[in-house]
């Protein structure tokens, strides 16, 4: 896309931002669609010349390898035609059978099958196993692809920073200390266990008639099982056949895709929000990139840009898929059109988590941590230590431990000579004391490498 189209884009995914969105492009797009259409009417009519019909010759290999051709070969002008039809037709799926059949004509064999293009089929029939590949396709090579890098960076600093103390923040507040290998471990656990989920959503598909029952094609040719050779057919497209629909596969699947994705999302909008934050509190300092400006009046800022834009991408993408989640499962008695114009919003939703996520990853390789202003904090917060020290004190039964810790410290400044004064006047075995005088925020870590390096 030139600038000139750049700039006159209705949305910065097709503006601003279409060159991040180019291998997403060619697949959610009206020309991804149009071509995924024009392969389920060619498959189709594959099927039907493959002996289904009882009254007609199969086709031969070779009609059949020109069927395929016509889908592989597919291109954007191809679809330019496609639309020219439907300036006639206004209907968007007749047009690509008049155009299939347009390809096929000419042929002898294959004009004999011409009437059977689009044979019993529902135009929800071609649409919904076209919507099937488009997102199986958008999810297996871009989403995926984006969410996996994202877990390498997170992998990787999960490892690196096992051992790194950091003091911990609930409520904003001072915390029991942590390390940031193990924060880091934290969302990647989490966004990988959501990937899981959506990686083990079944695609389901349908093709079963104007309002799911084989009508027609059950009157044409009643000898033939139509239940089995459509079900044959949609697994043989790597979906799952639903047997029992209205006009429309009901988008059940979908809704629990546009579900997971938003709460992976979510998960990745919660990252940048801590990211963002750490940066403020000087945990990590960003790198500086030659030429670039932080601010139009203020010299000295570098800004969290890219956690910035992919939190606004992830907000703008989570709006389209719960809008598309509330949406589907929902039509009129055998169907109404509103699910059509809603599923094209599809891309777009898809587009703005592909932003998104080249964003966080952008950020998240431009962070390196501060460890002295990290080891700072961490030094300076003595009174983190009284947690362990009434657990202590409840093990060797001290009553009111927690009480009397409370007492001495809520609210209060701690030093380490406050700490160590708090210590030595506990009622506790004497190798206890010394296990907690030897004990400092920066080695009050519990557990936390070894869950980083888990």
């Amino acid at each position: 896309m030139g600038i000139q189209e750049q700039l006159l884009a209705v949305t910065p995914i097709d503006g601003r931002y279409a060159n991040r969105v180019e291998s997403l492009s060619p697949i959610v797009s009206e020309y991804g669609l149009i071509q995924r259409r024009v392969a389920v009417e060619a498959a189709w009519l594959d099927v039907l010349g493959s002996g289904v019909l009882p009254d007609m010759d199969p086709l031969s290999d070779a009609a059949r390898d020109q069927l395929k051709e016509v889908v592989t070969d597919f291109r954007v002008n191809d679809a330019i035609e496609v639309k020219d039809i439907e300036k006639t037709t206004n209907h968007d799926v007749k047009a690509v059978e008049m155009w299939l059949r347009q390809k096929l004509s000419g042929d002898p064999e294959l004009e004999k099958y011409l009437e059977f293009i689009h044979f019993g089929c529902t135009s929800e029939d071609i649409s919904n196993l076209a919507y099937a590949m488009m997102v199986r396709d958008a999810k297996k090579l871009v989403i995926e692809p984006g969410i996996n890098n994202v877990l390498e960076d997170l992998g990787d600093k999960s490892l690196a920073f096992a051992n790194l103390p950091m003091l911990a923040h609930t409520h904003g507040q001072p915390a029991t200390p942590t390390t940031l290998g193990k924060e880091m471990a934290v969302f990647y656990e989490r966004i990988d266990r959501s990937k899981g989920r959506l990686g083990s959503i079944a695609i389901l598909g349908k093709f079963n008639g104007a309002t799911g029952n084989y009508n027609s094609v059950s009157v044409a040719y009643p000898e033939v099982d139509w239940p089995a050779v459509s079900q044959r057919f949609v697994e043989s497209l790597g979906f799952e056949f639903n047997t029992t629909t209205t006009q429309i596969e009901p988008h059940d699947w979908l809704v629990a895709l546009c579900n997971e994705l938003g709460l992976n999302n979510q998960i990745m909008t919660d990252l940048s929000r801590d990211m963002w934050t750490y940066i403020s509190m000087g945990y990590f300092k960003q790198q500086v990139k030659a030429g670039e400006v932080g601010s139009s009046t203020m010299p000295h800022k570098v800004n969290p840009i890219d956690f910035e834009n992919a939190e606004s991408n992830f907000g703008s993408a989570n709006a389209i898929l719960g809008n598309l989640a509330a949406k589907l499962p929902i039509s009129r008695l055998q169907r109404d059109l509103s699910d059509s114009s809603t599923q094209r919003t599809i891309g777009e939703a898809f587009g703005h988590t592909v932003v998104a996520h080249s964003s966080l990853k952008r950020g998240l390789k431009k962070v390196d941590p501060n460890k002295d202003k990290i080891a700072e904090d961490l030094d300076s917060q003595w009174a983190v230590l009284t947690e362990a020290v009434q657990t202590v004190m409840r093990r060797y039964g001290v009553e009111g431990a927690y009480g009397i810790i409370k007492n001495a410290s809520r609210g209060q400044e701690m030093t380490e000579a406050d700490y160590q004064n708090l210590v030595n006047c506990l009622d506790i075995p004497d190798e206890a004391k010394a296990t907690l005088q030897s004990l400092r925020p920066s080695t009050y870590i519990g557990r936390a490498p070894e869950i980083a390096k888990r």
